[in-house]
């Protein structure tokens, strides 16, 4: 059965443990599928896009997959200031703000320009990008403080 909870407006809410469950694996379930399509464009398509093959395309791919876990390094900022925000400015809020910093992120790594365009440009606005990403999706999970 569904506990009520009172909430601070003064209404109760019911408690759904399977709504929350389904959505958590959702959400779970869609940051791994960006996981493995990250990984795949990593791999296969940014050491030739945004990094020199010419010299030594071992370099390129290695440098391609260090673009990839640089977004991870953000993920506790991001978490950490995130986190407060949300809990002094509403957690929906921040909720917003993840999301669209996300979604920007991710459209402006389609229309980077390549390394032969604007040559070390292109990775190191790729690795800003990534590092947004990340900083968002630290800001998105975490939990915050228990009200």
């Amino acid at each position: 059965m569904h506990d009520a909870v009172p909430e601070r407006t003064g209404r109760t809410v019911e408690k759904t443990p399977r709504k929350a469950a389904a959505s958590g694996w959702m959400g779970s379930a869609l940051e791994y599928y960006d996981f493995f399509i990250y990984a795949q464009a990593a791999a296969l398509v940014f050491p030739t896009v945004f990094f020199a093959t010419e010299d030594n395309p071992q370099v390129a791919i290695v440098a391609s997959l260090a673009t990839f876990g640089v977004g991870y390094v953000a993920r506790p900022l991001g978490a950490f200031v995130l986190g407060h925000w949300g809990d002094t400015h509403g957690r929906k809020n921040v909720l917003v703000l993840c999301m669209l910093l996300m979604g920007a992120s991710t459209f402006a790594v389609a229309l980077l320009p390549t390394y032969e365009q604007v040559g070390l440009l292109a990775p190191a606005l790729l690795v800003g990008l990534r590092l947004i990403q990340g900083f968002a999706v630290g800001g998105g999970r975490s939990p915050g403080r228990a009200r």
